[in-house]
């Protein structure tokens, strides 16, 4: 039985969809609802940073850029850690990628469309109406008569952990890169017969082999995981704790001055997230908390309690 890594890491990701052309088509089609006869047929990766203007949408890099043979443009990612933040850094990516088309002297009528596909190993949609609902698409539409939109950018939101397979013959592929992306990681006891059998995640179950790696990318692979764990668990203690002392000032000056208090306090923890972030992946890394401290700003005690978390 072959051990595998986790394919949602970002070195494993890429390497299975950002070089190797047919699985990021079949993955690209098997997802996103063209037309009859409109599905992506051969595609060429695209590189460069989207630099941002703006200081919050730092983290604009993204894992899987690409264009098809009819000019199409796809950005795939996978999203590990959900924050309300990444909405508007996949619309900034997005209409960055669509504005960049329009160079000097062309016409806006041959802009060619960008859809944005976005993996999610989070639950984000908690409304009770959506329980069920793992995949969530966005066009811009009329308001009152849906069948009219403006075409140009799409969106699709992925929530894996609410996928639930249920073997529609009609959508197979789709449910079987699901499949991939959910069941296979380094707990993975069985491998999927349904995998196996199937071209496509066969050979990207190859991929995911802990033996096609050598031993520097897996180091790499396991400060990758360690940091989004703690990064994780840091983010989830800073609202923690903004929340608690918004409470505890609401009770001196008054509930509705003490929510506006945790409320402003929520905004300036996450602030914090990069040297969060860079704290997590150092500490990861082997590096001493004094050396952390130093690298980063935060104190100490705040780099322990991100230890014991």
């Amino acid at each position: 039985m072959p051990r595998y890594l986790d394919p949602k890491c970002d070195l494993t990701f890429k390497h299975v969809f950002g070089e190797h052309k047919h699985l990021c088509i079949s993955l690209i089609n098997s997802m996103i609802p063209f037309d009859p006869g409109r599905e992506a047929v051969d595609i060429e990766y695209m590189t460069g940073e989207l630099v941002p203007p703006l200081p919050e949408l730092k983290n604009s890099i993204v894992d899987v850029r690409c264009k098809d043979s009819e000019g199409r443009q796809f950005i795939v990612e996978m999203q590990l850690n959900w924050d309300d933040s990444f909405k508007q850094r996949v619309l900034f990516n997005s209409s960055k990628i669509y504005v960049a088309q329009l160079g000097k002297g062309k016409d806006v009528q041959l802009l060619h469309p960008v859809y944005s596909l976005n993996f999610v190993n989070k639950i984000f949609e908690r409304e009770p109406e959506l329980n069920a609902e793992y995949f969530h698409h966005y066009k811009i539409v009329h308001i009152l008569h849906t069948e009219k939109r403006i075409d140009g950018m799409e969106f699709i939101f992925v929530e894996l952990p609410k996928f639930k397979p249920q073997n529609r013959a009609e959508k197979k592929l789709h449910e079987l890169w699901l499949r991939f992306l959910t069941e296979i990681n380094e707990n993975t006891q069985e491998t999927p017969p349904e995998l196996l059998a199937c071209p496509e995640t066969s050979e990207a179950l190859n991929y995911m082999e802990v033996a096609a790696y050598t031993p520097e990318q897996i180091v790499l692979y396991d400060i990758h995981n360690a940091g989004a764990y703690f990064a994780a668990k840091m983010r989830e203690a800073c609202k923690t704790e903004g929340h608690a002392e918004g409470h505890a000032e609401g009770l001196e000056e008054g509930r509705e001055e003490g929510r506006a208090e945790g409320m402003r306090e929520g905004e300036e923890k996450g602030r914090l997230e990069s040297r969060l972030e860079i704290a997590c992946n150092s500490l990861a890394a082997g590096l001493p908390v004094e050396t952390v401290a130093q690298i980063t700003g935060l104190t100490p005690e705040q780099i322990k309690t991100l230890i014991l978390n």
